[in-house]
Order: C-alpha cells, then sequence, then structure tokens
C-alpha cells in the first residue's frame, strides 16, 4: 500500500504537471509583442499614444480572429526615454515576458542600444517613432521604421525656412541626444545645400528649464529664424523665454513637439502661437484610418500624435507573422522587404535597410488655441 505522503507527493506531481501544460497551451496560443516607450516621466505623453495605438490594435485584430487564430498580446515596457534603462526593459523582454516582436522605441537614443538586444534574441523591432538615421544605417536585418528619418525630417524644415520663410540668419539650438543634435545637424546640411550657414550652434540639456543665457546669444546674432532639435519639454520653456524678452523671430522645429503637452511646457497657447513643426501627413485626415479614428473618438480619446504610427506598426508585425506563418526574424524581415501592408497610414513598404520607401513629412504650425494644422 502506497503512503499517503506518496500519495501526496503524486499528486502534486500530477497537478504541476496539468497545469504546465496548460500554461504551456496558452502560451502557444498566444502571440506576444512589447511596447516599448516612455510611459513615465516627461516624455510619457508620447509612450500613452504607443500603447493606446498598439492596444488598440491588438483587440481589433484580435476581434477578426488573430493570427491563425492566435490571440495577440500587448506586454508594456517603460524606458523613461532612458538609454540604460531602454536596454534593462529590452532585456526584460526577452527574458521574462518572451515577446515574439517588440513595436518601439519612442526616443532614438533609446531604440538604438535596445535593438541591439533583440538582434542577439532574434526579435523584429519597428520603431514607430525613432528617425535618427543610425537606427537603421548599421546593417541590422531584424530593425524597421514606421516613421521617416531625420535626414529627410531636416530637409523639409531648411526648405521652408529658406524659401518659405526667406530667413537670412538662422539660429540652431539642440539637446545633445541621438535624436535633437541629429536633426538639427540634419536641417544645418541641407541649409548649407541651399547657400545660408548658421549664425548660432548650441546644445543645451534635457531637464533645463533656464534658457536666459541661450536667450541673450540669439538675441545678440539678431536671428530672424530659430530651429529647435529636440522635445517638448525644452522647446516649451525656451519659446516662452524668446518671446518674453521679445524675440520675434520664428520658431521651427520638429515631430517631437506635437503634442498639447508643448503647450502646457511653453506655459499657454499664447507662447507656441505662430511655432512651425515637421511631421508626417496628419493621420487623422487620411481615409484608411478613418474606422480606427472613430472608435478613439467613441471612447473619449483624440488618436494624435503617433497613437496611429503605433497602431499601424503592429498592424505591419502582424501582418509578416501572418504571411510568414511564423515569428522568426529572418523570415519576418525578409516578408517585409518584399512586401507593402495597407495600414491605417496608407500602404506601406520598406527599402532594404528598414526604412520606409516614401517618407510624408509635411510643415505644421501651431495657432493661439494651441492646436496646430498642416500647411
Amino acid at each position: 500500500m502506497m503512503k499517503r505522503s506518496s500519495w501526496k507527493s503524486l499528486l502534486l506531481t500530477i497537478v504541476i504537471g496539468v497545469l504546465a501544460m496548460a500554461g504551456t497551451a496558452n502560451a502557444a496560443d498566444t502571440i506576444k509583442i512589447g511596447v516599448a516607450g516612455p510611459h513615465t516621466g516627461g516624455y510619457a505623453a508620447f509612450g500613452e499614444q504607443f500603447w493606446r495605438g498598439a492596444e488598440q490594435a491588438c483587440k481589433d485584430i484580435n476581434a477578426a480572429g488573430g493570427i491563425d487564430g492566435k490571440m495577440i498580446e500587448v506586454v508594456k515596457a517603460d524606458d523613461a526615454c532612458e538609454p540604460k534603462q531602454a536596454v534593462s526593459v529590452a532585456n526584460r523582454l526577452m527574458d521574462v515576458d518572451n515577446v515574439q516582436a517588440v513595436a518601439g522605441h519612442y526616443c532614438s537614443s533609446s531604440t538604438i542600444p535596445a535593438s541591439e538586444i533583440y538582434a542577439d534574441a532574434d526579435i523584429l523591432v519597428m520603431t514607430p517613432g525613432s528617425t535618427n538615421p543610425k537606427v537603421t544605417e548599421r546593417q541590422m536585418k531584424g530593425v524597421f521604421r514606421m516613421c521617416g528619418r531625420d535626414d529627410q525630417q531636416g530637409a523639409v524644415a531648411a526648405n521652408f525656412i529658406i524659401n518659405t520663410l526667406k530667413a537670412k540668419r538662422v539660429a540652431v539650438i539642440h539637446d545633445k541626444d541621438s535624436y535633437g543634435q541629429g536633426l538639427a545637424d540634419a536641417m544645418i546640411d541641407k541649409m548649407k545645400a541651399l547657400g545660408v550657414t548658421e549664425v548660432l550652434y548650441e546644445g543645451l540639456t534635457r531637464g533645463e528649464k533656464d534658457f536666459n543665457s541661450l536667450v541673450t546669444k540669439v538675441k545678440s546674432v539678431k536671428a530672424d529664424a530659430l530651429f529647435f532639435g529636440g522635445l517638448h519639454t525644452e522647446a516649451g520653456p525656451l519659446v516662452r523665454q524668446l518671446r518674453e524678452q521679445g524675440i520675434t523671430a520664428a520658431f521651427i522645429s520638429g515631430d517631437a513637439i506635437n503634442s498639447a503637452d508643448f503647450v502646457t511646457a511653453a506655459g499657454g497657447p499664447q507662447y507656441v502661437d505662430g511655432v512651425y513643426m515637421t511631421f508626417g501627413q496628419d493621420p487623422l485626415t487620411l481615409k484608411t484610418g478613418r474606422d480606427v479614428i472613430e472608435k478613439f473618438r467613441a471612447d473619449g480619446y483624440e488618436p494624435e500624435g503617433y497613437t496611429l504610427y503605433a497602431y499601424a506598426t503592429v498592424q505591419a508585425l502582424t501582418a509578416a507573422m501572418d504571411a510568414t506563418n511564423s515569428t522568426n526574424l529572418d523570415k519576418m524581415a525578409d516578408w517585409l522587404h518584399g512586401n507593402s501592408v495597407n495600414t491605417v497610414l496608407g500602404e506601406k513598404s520598406w527599402d532594404s535597410k528598414g526604412d520606409l520607401k516614401v517618407s510624408d513629412f509635411v510643415m505644421y504650425q501651431w495657432d493661439a488655441k494651441g492646436k496646430f494644422r498642416q500647411l
């Protein structure tokens, strides 16, 4: 006769085995996609846009039957736009969450080091918002974008500054980061090709709020336009202090100020009135995203900024998984390089580097009500 303790041990073993089998079955029926970005901190507005877009795409894909019957699960990963934290969350996504693909990150300075972790784990990553050229210039097969590049964005800004605004004395300020300085340098390269050299080139540090010394320098060079490469957290206080000290030079920046948080950071809509920025063609005006936009608005959320970019990123990742019946990096990458995907942003296709074949950067202008419109 088996002892009671032996029966207990056998029963425990059976229970553990059943639970393990159930867990394995559940895991096999689920495809996890990491959504990495600044979900906390000064740039959390962009992480919220990422999450809202990816989460809604996940819901819609699952409602339509998932991928070959498998449900999609999105996993939030907060990098706070800090490179070291980005590496940490990338490792967690690989080792703990076991994701099969990643939509992220936002800051280029986070995407670049994190993508090395994903490459080592043979996981494909597509960023909805990192624009630094280095993201896709490292010959990494599994790195893609759902947005344009800074050299494209910088060229649009330079053309506008020189040919439309007719500026002659252009000051350039950047935030010393991969994104901000990279964008500023790209704009300068194009501006010089158009025959104009900057009269001031200065860097500030993220987190700074007092820009009086920079404002004094801008005033001293008599700039008629100022281009800022950086995020809304610094752009807002900078433009306010320029205006408070009587500097009326045109203020131009990039896609990282395309959030209502820019108005808050500036201290009110009166300070952002007239500010120009580059961003992709307004996704809210595209017919391809109309139904999805209505879903967001029905829930009381305005899908501004990168919301639809994140939605489209999940669409592209899952399209590759569905077409290849795989989450293998090589198979997915080969398919994306050779095929286009219909998304809420329209039809998208990628070149051999993982960049979009067509970039759609255009100019926008903020108004006195704290809203922006495409020019």
